[in-house]
């Protein structure tokens, strides 16, 4: 294993992180680079390193009166619970004097959930624009966005009635999915309601397709909430598409739908509520979900069930056990590589096997400590390192075998500066922030773990990856960010949409992995918003949002970029209820597109049984 010590990444070079623009410059420390030669290896932290200036402490340091305090309770307020985090200077690394340090900006900007068309909001659901709100801004130059995800949304679809929608000459039935009443085994095929607008389907006449024009999409079906939730709603989970099935959890139930007609496959029952999931399933469909151990508010989420999603059967259950005083259970962060599900979370953390439930490894032994892991391809890991100084913590980030535990390699940024995000496990593309200072970087890594770039921005340009998991104080999900993409040398993100109203549009800028620079500019569709989701065949796949009287749809952007290509254009004529959807997640298979809700939740039981939740595009 290749452990250096703590490595501090380029000053004064081209776009350098500086200190907010009041009073003179500082020059430049020694030994470090001209301006514009960013070295190639991150320099090696002097014996006695300067000192930085103080930061709040991140995940893991508590704040007790009158002591020192024990490791793994964060204090309060913490970092991640003050309001518009990251506006001011990016990057990690010094207080160096760069081109752009006496550029203004705004930070912290709170855009709408779903750009184009205007969003309802339900009593009870998430608040844009409240601490951890997802927002825009420029990690790089002026003052940059708010990257975390909305603090009560998180992540998709809903279980719910569906509807078929039809077009001239298909069959006018619109069957609905009823729920199971099986608690210990997944329903089979639900009833049907035939739709003749007495029943809980849509009025026959209601036909989906009726306005669709050559060349878009058909509107495969909808759904509507059929769960009685409590009074504040449910964060959904999801949408995972294996196979033919697409899933989603929510509440108190798993449950998969035929992604040609949405029907209901199965419905897998859990005796309390949902309340963590990984991002993505294993290579076969299988997943571990985290269930409260208890229906109070004292309830933690330290139960974990394992279930393959293409049957809808449950597989082994764990409890996790509390392991000394600051094991916080209340919130936990969950991610998958290969046969390997990781539980991380504040004071401790545990790996299982996904197939049979072995425990793999858990609790490293030395003062730094897991608090979340992002997976995929590889297994990241983010730790907080005990300090004698919590208000200057110490974070780093490893790659680890998902079978044995052991760190391939170590990379510690600077002092003060906390892992916030990963937005590509390979290559490996990393978020930092010091929230009390307003900062915010984003570093690629190589293979062995060392710096590869630290990315720079161009003067005006704000950024907007959506990170609108559920936000944890306490555990905190690495990975699951739309937005942002990479290929081996080069990463994707989404710029904040640059004017107001209708003619809301953004774009996406590539960035060089070896050099931090941009490479080029891609402009959205006009007058709409586009999302990266991940690379496919080469490319980057995109989301375009649905805008005023536009569809939405799945679209292409080649690595050399251009105007994005559009692979399934959804109909103009739904442009309202696409762009309804609550904090909206979207998942794209087979040449199908699904958009789903990230929250149900309704002023009273009328409305929230009229919630769209789901909604499918094909040809």
């Amino acid at each position: 294993m290749t452990q250096p010590p703590s490595q501090q990444p380029p000053q004064g070079g081209f776009g350098a992180p500086q200190e907010p623009p009041q009073g003179s410059p500082q020059p430049a420390a020694p030994g470090q680079p001209p301006q514009g030669q960013p070295p190639a290896q991150p320099p090696q932290m002097p014996a006695t390193p300067p000192t930085p200036p103080p930061a709040q402490p991140g995940y893991g340091y508590p704040q007790a009166p009158g002591q020192a305090p024990g490791y793994g309770y964060p204090q309060q307020p913490g970092p991640y619970n003050q309001p518009g985090p990251y506006g001011q200077q990016p990057g990690p690394y010094g207080q160096q004097p760069g081109p752009y340090a006496q550029q203004p900006g705004p930070y912290g900007r709170q855009p709408q959930p779903g750009y184009g068309y205007p969003q309802q909001q339900y009593p009870g659901a998430p608040v844009p624009g409240g601490p951890g709100g997802t927002g825009g801004g420029n990690p790089f130059k002026g003052k940059p966005a708010v990257i975390i995800g909305a603090a009560v949304a998180a992540a998709i679809v809903v279980a719910g009635g569906v509807f078929l929608a039809t077009s001239g000459g298909d069959d006018d039935k619109k069957p609905v999915a009823q729920a199971s009443t099986d608690d210990k085994a997944p329903s089979g095929s639900p009833s049907v309601d035939e739709g003749d607008g007495s029943g809980d389907g849509r009025p026959a006449d209601d036909d989906l397709n009726a306005g669709r024009k050559p060349g878009e999409a058909k509107v495969l079906w909808l759904q509507k909430n059929d769960v009685d939730l409590p009074r504040n709603g449910a964060d959904v989970y999801g949408p995972w598409v294996v196979g033919d099935t697409v899933v989603k959890g929510m509440y108190r139930a798993v449950s998969g739908y035929s992604v040609a007609d949405g029907k209901q496959k199965w419905t897998l029952k859990l005796p309390a509520d949902m309340c963590a999931a990984p991002s993505q399933t294993t290579a076969d469909g299988k997943i571990v979900i985290g269930v409260k151990n208890g229906t109070t508010d004292k309830a933690d989420c330290s139960d974990l069930q394992m279930i393959d999603l293409n049957t809808g059967k449950a597989g082994w259950k764990k409890s996790i056990k509390e392991s000394g005083l600051f094991d916080l259970l209340s919130d936990i962060s969950l991610a998958i590589s290969g046969d390997t599900v990781t539980v991380g979370r504040t004071g401790n953390s545990n790996a299982f096997r996904v197939s049979d439930g072995k425990e793999l490894f858990g609790k490293p032994a030395g003062n730094c400590q897991p608090f979340a892991f992002a997976g995929g391809p590889k297994l990241i890991a983010a730790s907080s390192c005990r300090t004698d100084d919590i208000d200057n913590p110490q974070h780093q980030i490893q790659e680890i075998d998902p079978v044995t535990g052991k760190p391939k390699w170590t990379y510690r940024p600077a002092r003060g500066w906390e892992i916030d995000r990963v937005y590509s496990v390979s290559p490996l593309v990393v978020s930092l922030t010091q929230s009390e200072k307003k900062k915010w970087s984003i570093l690629a890594i190589k293979e062995n773990g060392t710096l590869r770039s630290q990315l720079v921005g161009d003067k005006g340009d704000k950024f907007a990856p959506d990170c609108g998991s559920a936000f944890a104080i306490f555990g905190k999900s690495l990975d699951g960010c739309v937005g942002v993409a990479a290929d081996a040398n080069t990463f994707y993100m989404a710029t904040e949409p640059d004017s107001s109203g209708t003619a809301r549009t953004n774009k996406v800028v590539a960035f060089n992995l070896n050099t931090g620079k941009p490479k080029w500019k891609a402009a959205a569709p006009a007058e709409q918003i586009v999302k990266p989701l991940r690379m496919e065949g080469g490319n980057v796949l995109l989301y375009v949002e649905a805008g005023y009287n536009k569809g939405g749809g799945i679209a292409t952007l080649a690595p050399t970029g251009g105007a994005p290509k559009m692979l399934l254009r959804h109909p103009e004529s739904t442009a309202q209820i696409e762009s309804s959807f609550y904090n909206a997640k979207i998942a794209y298979a087979d040449g199908r597109s699904f958009i789903a809700s990230g929250r149900v939740s309704a002023s009273n039981d009328k409305e929230e049984l009229e919630t769209k939740t789901m909604m499918a595009f094909g040809k």
